[in-house]
């Protein structure tokens, strides 16, 4: 359409105009065509561009799109991390505030551990100083104890030897043990004269320590009583209760202790120290047993 418009333009004008006008007028005509040709490859090229810009355009949007969908994750993002740092913020604070009320009742607490521990040491001192007092009285007594087994011992020397008696020492206990065949004859509860020489000597000895009690125990074998003493001793807790009774009122009566300072009983058979299946044995259960015991109120041993 566009080259039909100069070949009718130029036939117009060749059949209205002369040959310089004519010539003239081609070359307007082929300027002008030249012009239209420069402007379609222009309008050409623009398009070009146009096209190229508005890919490039789109290309952008769809990347300023992405951008902004970025954008508003990132910014959700920020939003959630600030919560959160306010959350982690607030919870510090007072995770703080309850570290700092621990630490106050702690070092309360470490005050009054403190001045538990002192007083603690205090009584411990205190009962350092007992014990040693206790200890040193306890050494003492013992000294006072094997003092007086010493004592008894080196006067009794010579009944010792002849079997007439024993003395132990046992976890603090002094005891004097007599058999029956030195004080008593057989069935008898009356003291013969050779235990009272015995007696005489054990008190003796037991004037010298006013703070011990003696507790006189009577013991017997396992052999029931004869019908001949039946009548007067039914069973042997009569026979060991007299017997010990009989050596209590000697010692008071003919050796001169204190009457406060005796005790009498009697164990029957019941706390034998040898086997009563022999005679051996049973002799050695037929006995007097003299425990030194502290008197009431003393705390010697």
């Amino acid at each position: 359409m566009r080259t039909l418009v100069p070949l009718v333009f130029f036939l117009l004008l060749s059949a209205c105009v002369g040959k310089e006008t004519y010539e003239r007028k081609v070359q307007e005509s082929e300027q002008f065509q030249q012009s239209l040709n420069n402007a379609e490859t222009r309008i050409s090229q623009l398009e070009a561009q146009k096209s190229a810009l508005e890919e490039q355009s789109s290309a952008l949007n769809d990347k300023l799109i992405a951008q902004l969908k970025k954008n508003s994750e990132l910014h959700q993002t920020l939003l959630s991390e600030r919560a959160g740092r306010d959350r982690l913020e607030q919870t510090f604070s007072g995770r703080e505030n309850e570290m700092q009320q621990q630490l106050e009742e702690m070092s309360q607490t470490n005050t009054e551990l403190l001045t538990r521990i002192a007083q603690l040491q205090q009584e411990n001192a205190g009962l350092k100083a007992q014990i040693e007092a206790e200890r040193l009285a306890r050494e003492e007594k013992l000294a006072k104890l094997k003092d007086t087994y010493d004592q008894l011992v080196g006067a009794l020397e010579q009944e010792i030897q002849r079997g007439e008696l024993t003395i132990t020492n046992l976890k603090g206990q002094l005891s004097v043990n007599l058999p029956n065949k030195i004080l008593f004859d057989s069935g008898k509860t009356a003291v013969r004269a050779e235990g009272i020489k015995v007696l005489r000597s054990l008190g003796d000895i037991m004037n010298k320590f006013p703070d011990k009690a003696l507790l006189v125990e009577g013991h017997t074998d396992n052999v029931k009583i004869s019908s001949r003493l039946a009548e007067t001793y039914p069973t042997n807790w009569e026979l060991s209760t007299a017997r010990a009774n009989s050596v209590v009122h000697v010692l008071q009566d003919q050796v001169g202790l204190p009457g406060e300072r005796l005790v009498a009983a009697g164990y029957s058979a019941y706390r034998p120290v040898a086997d009563n299946d022999t005679e051996e044995g049973r002799a050695q259960n037929r006995r007097i047993q003299i425990q030194l015991v502290p008197m009431p109120g003393s705390e010697s041993p």
